[in-house]
């Protein structure tokens, strides 16, 4: 039996499996069970509901190489996602490339269907996410195993929260300035370390700092956000971020101690059911 069969096999007994239960099964098992995208609903690629709780009808993959790229982690099946994304870490590379990046080396998309992943994300649902490496892309095609091993680096000074200049350094602020210039791009996710260092090397230009929000991890990689496109009616944009460049009391609320101390242990987060996705994502999910 096929990996392809073993893997529809699978579903099959999942999505029956979630109709005797009343939906109790956790999404992440069906939705990380399928290996090929849905068709388009009617018209178009489909976003339905909000970047974390969702999912994706009429998925593109973004080809595992091209013209200043190479997609890493392949065994995760998280390359694809709506034609807008994938169009824009194209242009990405290509612009970065003029500006002096070697190329990008580019992280988790979504699933072929978007919804919850087994492992990781608790966003990247409805195809319009994508993480980017901050280490340069090599000057070589990196073969199957390097993209599974090659590690992510860290742009922090180890046990600090502050950035490494041998690490990160212009290059690399170009690149996130450049991401955050185009209006499609709703946010942009980084360790605060790294809107710290943005902050400091922005100069008189700051309007694009307002994209760029810290938030936990995202010390070796930035996390591009699109916000909806238009005449996506089930497409549920993220609040957009407050005004101001994000360089002042936030940014030193994230840098303090409090947002990094122990929490107090609890029950651990409730998977999310099919039954609690938008209603079209059962459509999405058993298309074929």
């Amino acid at each position: 039996m096929t990996r392809r069969t073993l893997a529809a096999a699978l579903l099959a007994s999942l999505l029956a499996t979630a109709a005797a239960a009343d939906d109790t099964v956790p999404a992440k098992q069906l939705f990380g069970a399928v290996t090929a995208p849905a068709p388009p609903l009617p018209g178009a690629a489909r976003v339905i509901g909000s970047h974390a709780k969702g999912c994706l009808a009429g998925g593109t993959a973004l080809p595992v190489d091209g013209p200043g790229w190479q997609a890493m982690r392949l065994s995760r099946n998280r390359n694809f996602g709506h034609p807008r994304l994938v169009a824009l870490i194209e242009r990405l590379a290509r612009e970065a490339r003029a500006d002096g990046w070697p190329g990008l080396l580019v992280g988790d998309l979504a699933q072929p269907r978007g919804g919850p992943m087994r492992t990781g994300h608790a966003s990247h649902q409805i195809g319009l996410d994508v993480d980017i490496w901050l280490t340069p892309m090599p000057d070589r095609r990196l073969s199957e195993e390097e993209r599974e091993t090659l590690p992510a680096v860290s742009m922090l000074r180890e046990g600090t929260r502050t950035v490494d200049p041998s690490r990160f350094g212009p290059r690399q602020v170009a690149l996130i300035r450049r991401a955050a210039s185009y209006p499609e791009v709703a946010r942009i996710f980084v360790h605060p370390g790294i809107k710290q260092a943005l902050c400091e090397a922005a100069g008189a230009d700051r309007g694009w700092l307002a994209k760029v929000r810290p938030w936990w991890g995202h010390d070796s990689h930035f996390h591009i956000r699109l916000r909806c496109p238009e005449g996506e009616p089930l497409c549920r944009d993220q609040d957009p971020p407050p005004d101001g460049d994000g360089c002042g009391a936030e940014l030193a609320w994230w840098l303090s101690d409090e947002p990094w101390r122990p929490k107090p242990p609890g029950p651990p987060p409730r998977p999310i059911t099919l039954a609690e996705l938008p209603a079209e994502c059962r459509i999405v999910l058993e298309a074929r």
